[in-house]
């Protein structure tokens, strides 16, 4: 019989052969080879724990980038700002509004120094801060920018004394036609942004990091006599040496002034996020695994060998247990128990089999109680219907009546809530195209203007390429309805409800806003831990519509895909939640 073949029938003989080529060759060699390896390994542990550093702050600066371009989408499409720039009314009252929204906006915020509106027309500008002096006019002309820009690092001059900052700066347009009505600038305080530098430490503390703008100036830095230099200014050549990748490593130098690179791209803003590491920092290191290893080494030849046969036996005989316990595996029962006996890998090999078969089990139970949960709630969906040849007659001639009676105000009532209900049954199908989604609503907004006049407007804003888009059926109504009923008609005078459908990446994101009365704090962790209750702890009285909405988004399209709700008392509500987009209806919209 041939030697690979005989080694081959048993687990046994193949792993003692591999473990002695593996283990003893290569601890021989590891002797003369010790010094360069270990040197090479303390520096790409280095080198990685600090692009690991620079990846940790990198997640820091993405989170203050997106909040701020978030925040700006927000106010631009707050309704005040909207009104504000729109109108050449130099109104105190709105300017006062205005500016302490902003102001609480940003409380939390420690990044963000300030926030200021630039009318287009003759109002006043509105600032979060009183600036006495800013280096801004020199860099760029606010009222020249066409798109979103960052500025590079300047100087302002406010009640705390001086700052250097960072400014955002995009249009402010009408979310009417997209018209330019002034400008937005949102400053970041680099005092602040620097903290990030400084936590976790770079290079075991011995490392300075800088943050550099796409022409390589430096907008902050832990050593602050780098901030507004160029990095070729600093290091000479280093700039040209950045690839255009997302983050790398280079050296620096000669000699006892020689230096380690690292850089991390941000490719939301192109920003570089550039750490320095003294190469002195690897010699200590060196030295240490230098002796560690020549112990070990020494320590493991003469161990190895007798301890290769008992390894063996203790690997392969519970490997035999598990193996004759996964052969007699029966699908409709649970997994066979091992018996664990050590805590070692094998043990937690064991454990995690264990594991798994209680894992199934439950995962099985939990499949058939989602299946019983989305059936509950597609009924509870359906309850309110009744049969629709009969209404649908019925509310036709009532229809029919109106208009003989010249009962025009009746009749367009009839008539928006008979779509509203043949909407609502759709013929059995759960899924309908965008446009349908937001027609249904407009139905339901025609009914309660009528009885409610004068009481509320409705704006509805959708990106024209997602009309023809299928969602689930019934998510908006039930939050435009609690909106109105909890939001605007506890408001003394007329409120706004506006509905947001736009793209994001590859999901349809859906927004309901109201100006309504909002809520307290109270009341909104009420209605947020009443959208997923712990078994036994559900209110039935409260948020009946929006833990519907939300259980239904859910089983739907995944646990990501529920609501998210957000208020303040006296300031209004936002209520949003994103899908996938779905191209048609042949696409598997349901989850099963």
């Amino acid at each position: 019989m041939p030697v690979w073949r005989w080694m081959g029938n048993s687990l046994g003989r193949k792993l003692t052969f591999i473990m002695l080529v593996t283990t003893l060759i290569p601890l021989m060699l590891l002797g003369g080879f010790a010094y360069v390896i270990s040197s090479k390994i303390t520096e790409e542990k280095t080198e990685q724990a600090g692009i690991d550093t620079l990846r940790q702050m990198d997640g820091n600066l993405r989170f203050i980038i997106k909040d701020v371009e978030n925040m700006s989408i927000f106010l631009i499409g707050q309704s005040n700002v909207q009104q504000y720039i729109n109108s050449v009314d130099d109104d105190v009252g709105s300017q006062t509004r205005i500016r302490s929204f902003m102001t609480n906006l940003i409380s939390s915020k420690e990044y963000i120094s300030n926030v200021e509106i630039i009318p287009a027309n003759s109002n006043p500008p509105l600032s979060t801060t009183n600036l006495y002096q800013s280096d801004l006019d020199s860099l760029v002309n606010v009222r020249e920018v066409t798109g979103k820009m960052w500025t590079t690092l300047y100087q302002v001059q406010n009640y705390a004394g001086n700052q250097r900052v960072i400014s955002f700066i995009r249009p402010l347009r009408s979310i009417d036609d997209y018209r330019n009505l002034g400008w937005l600038t949102i400053s970041l305080d680099e005092k602040v942004i620097s903290r990030y530098w400084s936590e976790p430490k770079l290079g075991d503390g011995q490392g300075t990091v800088a943050l550099l703008n796409e022409q390589g100036i430096v907008l902050s830095a832990t050593d602050k006599s780098w901030l507004s230099q160029s990095l070729n200014e600093l290091m000479p050549g280093v700039l040209s040496g950045l690839k255009p990748i997302s983050f790398g490593v280079l050296n620096h130098g000669e000699g006892r002034a020689k230096k380690t690179i690292l850089y991390f791209r941000e490719p939301l803003v192109g920003w570089v996020l550039v750490g320095v590491i003294p190469f002195d920092l690897y010699s200590a290191q060196n030295r240490y695994i230098l002796q560690l290893t020549g112990v070990a080494v020494a320590l493991s030849i003469v161990a190895t060998t007798g301890l290769i046969l008992f390894l063996i036996q203790r690997i392969t005989n519970p490997l035999r247990v598990l193996t004759r316990l996964i052969a007699k595996v029966n699908p409709e029962e649970p997994l066979p128990l091992y018996s664990v006996a050590s805590s070692d890998e094998i043990g937690k090999l064991a454990e995690s089999y264990n594991m798994l078969g209680k894992h199934i089990e439950k995962l099985k139970k939990q499949v058939i109680r989602n299946e019983a949960h989305k059936k509950e709630a597609d009924m509870r969906a359906l309850q309110a219907q009744i049969n629709p040849h009969f209404l649908y007659n019925t509310l036709s001639s009532i229809h029919w009546i109106a208009l003989m009676n010249d009962e025009k105000r009746i009749a367009d009532m009839v008539g928006a809530l008979s779509d509203f209900l043949r909407f609502s049954l759709n013929k059995g199908k759960e899924f309908c195209p965008v446009h349908q989604e937001l027609a249904h609503i407009k139905n339901y907004a025609q009914v309660q203007s009528i009885r409610y006049p004068d009481k509320f407007d409705m704006d509805i804003v959708v990106d024209p390429e997602l009309r023809d888009r299928y969602m689930l059926k019934l998510l908006l109504q039930p939050l435009v309805e609690n909106a109105m009923l909890h939001g605007i008609q506890k408001k003394e005078g007329k409120g706004m409800i506006s509905v947001y459908v736009e793209q994001k990446a590859n999901r349809m994101s859906f927004l309901v806003l109201d100006d309504g009365v909002g809520m307290t704090e109270e009341q909104l962790e009420l209605i947020q831990n009443n959208l997923n209750p712990p078994d036994g702890e559900l209110y039935p009285d409260v948020s009946y519509g929006l833990r519907n909405v939300n259980e239904r988004l859910q089983l739907h399209y995944g646990m990501d895909a529920g609501l998210v709700i957000e208020s303040r008392l006296h300031v209004g509500t936002r209520i949003s939640f994103s899908i996938p987009v779905l191209e048609g209806l042949h696409e598997n919209h349901d989850r099963r």
